[in-house]
């Protein structure tokens, strides 16, 4: 059994990415995206134009100013490796104080297509009324496992940049 990392949010947050449950590399460092071969914080850094820094506490202050928080949609879960497809006996996390704690959040963007299955399987029924007020945006992964037709971190920092800010 696997277990996530605590959420990061910020009151000020007006964006959440929600992944599925952190790899082995990233629970062993205790970091979010703390795989090097990991595309999440190279996205961000090209959708903002600027550098997100090395180090975990700039990348955090770095979520801060920019008011996005992270947190994934599983709390814990049988997992052999790091792949969203070994994924078993799931458990989503509780966003009722989550959200609770981000008055100004407007969207959440699920990364991957796991984040987005266990997100309108654990997390949409139970906070139906009040996520209709939000933009659920289900974007490609940032796992350093290539997708179909996002290849390459330029095409998918573009989707994302496309997205995230219309």
């Amino acid at each position: 059994m696997k277990h996530g990392l605590p959420p990061i949010l910020w009151p000020h947050a007006r964006l959440l990415v929600l992944g599925s449950l952190p790899g082995d590399e990233s629970l062993r460092r205790q970091q979010y995206y703390g795989n090097p071969r990991n595309q999440f914080w190279a996205i961000l850094a090209r959708i903002h134009g600027a550098t997100v820094g090395d180090d975990y506490a700039q990348r955090l202050a770095f979520l801060e100013h920019h008011g996005i928080a992270l947190w994934d949609v599983l709390a814990r879960a049988e997992r052999r490796g790091s792949l969203d497809g070994n994924i078993r006996n799931e458990a989503p996390n509780d966003f009722e104080a989550a959200f609770r704690a981000m008055p100004q959040l407007r969207v959440i963007a699920l990364n991957g297509s796991k984040a987005a299955a266990a997100f309108a399987r654990h997390v949409r029924p139970k906070f139906a009324a009040w996520l209709e007020s939000l933009r659920i945006l289900a974007l490609p992964s940032t796992s350093p496992v290539p997708t179909r037709k996002y290849l390459d971190l330029d095409a998918k920092a573009e989707f994302w940049r496309a997205i995230l800010i219309p």
